[in-house]
């Protein structure tokens, strides 16, 4: 599902929002989310689940090609922890 399906389906929920306005509020809360893990901060959502951005140590590593080591900074990568509710609704499917 992409964000206009997305879209569409809430629509269906909420009948009263355009679907315009539907895709501007899914942009907005994607760029809350994004802004406020690239801050350091955490988003939960109760039930769903949380986004977190998380620091991957820097490690040695071995070109496959040339087998010569070369060193892997350290990296900043977004995480999803999935919420119990989320997790037993996937669990009885």
């Amino acid at each position: 599902m992409n964000k206009q399906e997305l879209a569409d389906k809430l629509c269906e929920k909420f009948s009263d929002v355009p679907k315009a306005k539907m895709v501007e509020i899914i942009e907005g809360m994607l760029a809350v989310i994004t802004e406020t893990i690239k801050g350091g901060g955490e988003v939960a959502l109760a039930g769903f689940g949380a986004f977190m951005a998380k620091t991957r140590k820097g490690r040695m590593g071995i070109n496959p090609q040339t087998k010569a080591p070369i060193e892997i900074k350290p990296v900043t990568v977004p995480k999803f922890k999935a919420g119990k509710t989320l997790k037993d609704a996937l669990r009885a499917a």
